[in-house]
């Protein structure tokens, strides 16, 4: 992608002989981009990050944010070797999917303690689970509004449900559609949320989410049931 070559290119003139590192990271490192609906995750490293690094930084993020893109995730060297355990998700999908796009592949000796990994993933579904239904309630008397919501919600349920299987020793697929497949067979629930909100989200022609109130009650059933699949694995690892 030309637009990471740039980037990757703006950090080498923006951090001479102090960056370390430049890492693409998640959906699109294991080849699963959805461009008008996946992000670009970037890892940047330096050796030390002051606010000389910050004021150095800032027209990049800007520009890349103004790209769509999130900000990279900026970090020094000293704290990429401190955070796997503060991180366990993103530290993991860097593990699982990343590609090296400048300098050190420093993520390969990094460790995820498992039971700080099971703890945090349900610690987000559950505020994630807590911040849709707060949303949802003042948005039920309005579909467009409503569906917003569950569109702003659906990517990161859908990263933490993988996430969920992978906890669980399973190969989850890094395609989305075949993930969310795999959990409604393991946690028997009825995919029609996911699948209606990811074919609006990549703007797929045709795709209406009708019903949302019916939508929205199955979407919050099929949370709970991954958040109580993820409780259930407590003490097991």
């Amino acid at each position: 992608m030309s637009e990471l070559s740039e980037l990757t290119g703006k950090f080498e003139r923006a951090f001479s002989g102090r960056l370390v590192s430049v890492i693409l990271y998640g959906s699109a490192a294991a080849g699963d981009h959805h461009e008008k609906a996946s992000d670009l995750n970037v890892l940047c490293v330096v050796k030390q990050i002051t606010p000389r690094e910050l004021g150095e930084a800032e027209p990049i993020l800007k520009w890349w944010r103004e790209l769509g893109n999130p900000s990279p995730l900026l970090m020094s060297e000293e704290e990429v070797y401190n955070s796997a355990d503060s991180f366990p998700i993103e530290f993991g999908d860097m593990k699982r999917n990343r590609k090296v796009l400048f300098g050190f592949d420093v993520i390969a000796d990094q460790v995820v303690h498992p039971t700080y990994y099971r703890a945090y993933v349900e610690r987000e579904l559950r505020a994630g689970l807590f911040r849709l239904r707060q949303q949802g309630a003042q948005a039920l008397s309005n579909p467009v509004s409503l569906l917003k919501v569950c569109l702003a919600s659906v990517s990161t349920f859908c990263v933490l449900g993988r996430h969920a299987l992978l906890l669980a020793g399973l190969e989850a697929p890094a395609d989305r559609r075949a993930m969310i497949r795999m959990l409604g067979e393991k946690l028997s629930m009825d995919t029609r949320p996911f699948d209606t909100f990811l074919d609006v989200r990549e703007e797929k022609p045709g795709v209406e989410a009708t019903n949302m109130g019916e939508l929205f009650a199955l979407y919050l059933e099929d949370i709970r049931k991954i958040v109580e699949f993820v409780n259930a694995m407590e003490g097991k690892k």
